[in-house]
């Protein structure tokens, strides 16, 4: 049976699902809690309306900027996921080369499947993410990885001193002892034959490719989840971060920033740039939407630090709305996971250009021709400070 062609996200969320193993899909799906913060950043960027305007010359609409230094198609970038590279096979290395093809930012995690070397070698510029490890020899010890690697943008997690409570992942077993959980896991990997025969077992080795000296296979999520517990240090403060700050030359970003005090220490502490971000509502469930405290942040900071939200953004449409909001980029994961999931590289390049369409689309029915001409006059309901900071 032929079904549809996928249009959205959405879409790819659907094929990815019939194709990972539930703790996989449930794993990368999944927030903390309830997932009331997981459903309130989707739901918070459709409240966002837009201001649609007539019989404006909209012929050369340009979607191109500069993020961190360097020259995109448009201002989106591609998240750092952890295990992302379990979705398909070599998947880091897959997802970075339709970011390349589109001209547009991947950014490998800490934890990827695929480490800082093999992404090297495929001769492209990329990001690198990196957690306060509690062995800082560890964390130095990535960070001239990724500076030999080519890396010259490092986005820094701060949300993230222990992980969030994920239900999803308890019901499927992840870090629960005993044979029933591992026995389940079994049997949802047996349900997707297609997934173990091209991943699991052709798309070896399933490790943490830039932590391979220092964690177990990526393959056992068990494992994985007690090294989390273990290394992921909880007493990161901003001194941390200046001690990051005087160890790494090139472009610093600080994700998962939610206040606007935060956001000003991070201005002071020589950031140079932010991302709003509740990590996707897996942290901590029931605070803010990242599109609820973005135009206050955005209006505390912006002038003197980039500013980039993530959280529930699922086409050109909800980029558009960020930079309205006071954005200078967007980051998307769940998304290029899905995809990736879905059809591999050429879908997920198939989806990113999707999104540079309606983002252009976007920019003509609201009358503007340039990214940097986007902002709170291209929207319908334009927040005030007090409202922002009432959310």
């Amino acid at each position: 049976m032929i079904r549809s062609c996928p249009a959205t996200p959405d879409d790819y969320r659907e094929m990815a699902r019939r194709c990972l193993p539930r703790f996989l899909f449930d794993y990368v799906d999944g927030g903390a809690g309830c997932e009331q913060t997981l459903k309130a950043n989707q739901c918070a960027w459709s409240n966002v309306l837009l201001r649609q305007r007539v019989l404006v010359d909209v012929s050369a609409i340009d979607t191109a900027v500069s993020l961190a230094g360097e020259n995109w198609a448009m201002p989106l970038a591609l998240a750092p996921i952890g295990l992302g590279g379990m979705t398909a096979r070599r998947g880091e290395v897959q997802a970075l080369r339709a970011a390349q093809a589109e001209s547009l930012p991947f950014t490998l995690s800490t934890v990827g499947v695929c480490g800082l070397d093999e992404l090297a070698a495929t001769g492209a510029s990329f990001w690198f993410q990196l957690y306060m490890i509690r062995d800082r020899s560890i964390v130095e010890a990535l960070l001239a990885r990724a500076w030999e690697a080519g890396c010259r943008t490092l986005v820094f997690t701060v949300d993230l001193p222990m992980p969030g409570s994920r239900h999803r992942d308890i019901r499927n077993g992840i870090g629960v002892p005993g044979l029933r959980p591992k026995l389940l896991k079994i049997g949802q990997m047996a349900n997707r034959p297609g997934w173990f025969w091209d991943v699991a077992l052709r798309g070896g080795p399933l490790s943490l490719g830039s932590m391979t000296e220092h964690v177990t296979a990526a393959g056992d999520p068990d494992a994985f989840r007690r090294w989390v517990d273990e290394q992921f240090d909880p007493g990161v403060t901003w001194t941390d971060i200046a001690w990051l700050r005087e160890r790494w030359q090139g472009r610093l970003l600080l994700k998962g920033i939610l206040d606007e005090e935060d956001a000003r220490q991070a201005v002071d502490a020589g950031a140079d740039g932010l991302v709003v971000s509740n990590h996707g509502g897996r942290q901590l469930d029931g605070v803010s939407a990242t599109a609820s405290v973005l135009p206050a942040i955005a209006e505390a900071v912006g002038e003197r630090i980039e500013v980039l939200v993530d959280g529930g953004i699922r086409s050109g449409i909800d980029l558009f709305r960020a930079l309205a909001l006071g954005a200078d980029g967007a980051l998307i994961g769940r998304p290029w996971v899905w995809a990736l999931a879905a059809g591999g590289q050429a879908a997920l390049a198939r989806m990113l250009a999707s999104f540079r369409d309606e983002l252009r689309i976007a920019m003509a029915l609201t009358g503007v021709t340039q990214v940097a001409d986007i902002g709170q006059h291209c929207l319908q309901n334009r927040p005030s400070s007090s409202d922002t900071r009432r959310n």
